[in-house]
C-alpha cells in the first residue's frame, strides 16, 4: 500500500495500556501515512492505569512504529497530558528529532498554531485528581462493557453502538463542559493572536471556526483512539479530520500484528522499550 504524504499529523488520547485502546487500528493508520512532522498531543500512554500490567504486543508495536519515525528523522513532539503527566518531569528532553514539551507553537505556512493537551481547563483535574482517576477507571470499565455489548450486537447482525458517546451527548452537563472547553480555548487563542488552537483531552474530534467580539480562531481537536479513532492532518495547505471508521480500505486490511492478546510483564516491557531507544539512538541520522 502506497503511503499518503502528510505535512503534520496530530494524534492524542491513545491510552496505551488500557482495554479501550484500539492499538491495532492505530497501527494500520500509522502504516498508511508518511508524515513530515508528528504531534503526540497527550495521553498516549495511560500511566494512571499502567499497574494493571495490561500491555498487548499491539501496544508495543505502536511505540515501535513511532520510534522508527524518530530514527528516520521525522520530527515527533510529545506533548504531555494528564494520564501521562509523569513525563512532565522530563519536559525539555530532546533526542534527535524527538522532544517532550507541555505545549507547542508551530508555524504552519505563516500561521501560528497553539497546541496543548487541554487538561489545564479541567476543574476536576486541578482540584480533585483522585476523582478524575476514579472517573478514568469507570470510563475504562464502560468501554470494556461496550465491547461485550457490541460483540453480541454483531452476532445478531446489528451495528456497533458507543455507550460513552450516548452518555456524553445525552447529559446536559457533559455537553456544557465540552462547549465551555472549546470556548475557553478559543478565547485565549484569540487574545494571543493565534490562528489555530489545537487540543485533545475531551475525546471530541472537531474542526470549526469560533468567533467572538474580539476576533476569530480555528479550533481543532484530534479526538481519540478509544471511541472515535480520529486524528488531525495538515496537507496541501489545509487541516482535515481523519476518521478511521470512514476509511474502508484500512478497516479491511491486515494489521500484521501477531499474537495481539499476548501480554508483556513489566520487566519485559521496559527491556523492550530500552532496546528500542538504544536502537533509535544508534540509527539516528548524522548531521
Amino acid at each position: 500500500m502506497k503511503k499518503r504524504p502528510v505535512d503534520i499529523v496530530v494524534i492524542s488520547d491513545v491510552h496505551l495500556g488500557t482495554y479501550g485502546c484500539h492499538a491495532k487500528e492505530l497501527i494500520k493508520y500509522l502504516k498508511s501515512i508518511k508524515p513530515k512532522q508528528v504531534v503526540l498531543n497527550g495521553d498516549i500512554i495511560d500511566i494512571w492505569q499502567f499497574s494493571k500490567r495490561y500491555w498487548p504486543k499491539s501496544h508495543m508495536k505502536v511505540i515501535k512504529l513511532l520510534m522508527e519515525w524518530i530514527a528516520k528523522g521525522v520530527k515527533v513532539h510529545y506533548i504531555t497530558g494528564n494520564h501521562d503527566e509523569m513525563l512532565r518531569k522530563f519536559v525539555g528532553f530532546q533526542l534527535g528529532s524527538f522532544s517532550i514539551v507541555n505545549k507547542l507553537v508551530l508555524n504552519v505556512h505563516g500561521k501560528k498554531a497553539w497546541i496543548f493537551h487541554g487538561d489545564v481547563f479541567d476543574v476536576t483535574m486541578q482540584h480533585s485528581k483522585w476523582l478524575a482517576k476514579l472517573g478514568a477507571i469507570g470510563y475504562d470499565t464502560l468501554i470494556l462493557l461496550n465491547r461485550g455489548v457490541n460483540f453480541c450486537y454483531k452476532k445478531l447482525g446489528r451495528g456497533p453502538v458507543s455507550m460513552s458517546k450516548k452518555i456524553k451527548n445525552g447529559v446536559k452537563s457533559a455537553v456544557k463542559f465540552i462547549n465551555n472547553f472549546e470556548q475557553t480555548a478559543a478565547d485565549i487563542a484569540i487574545e494571543n493572536e493565534f490562528d489555530y488552537v489545537i487540543c485533545g483531552h475531551i475525546h471530541q474530534p472537531e474542526i470549526k471556526t469560533i468567533r467572538t467580539d474580539n476576533g476569530a480562531v480555528k479550533y481543532l481537536n484530534s479526538g481519540d483512539w478509544i471511541e472515535n479513532l480520529t486524528s488531525l492532518e495538515y496537507a496541501k495547505g489545509k487541516w482535515s479530520l481523519y476518521q478511521f471508521e470512514e476509511d474502508a480500505q484500512l478497516m479491511s486490511s491486515d494489521p500484521e500484528v501477531n499474537d495481539p492478546s499476548e501480554m508483556l510483564e513489566k520487566k519485559a516491557l521496559f527491556e523492550s522499550l530500552l532496546a528500542e531507544f538504544n536502537s533509535m539512538s544508534a540509527s539516528k541520522p548524522t548531521k
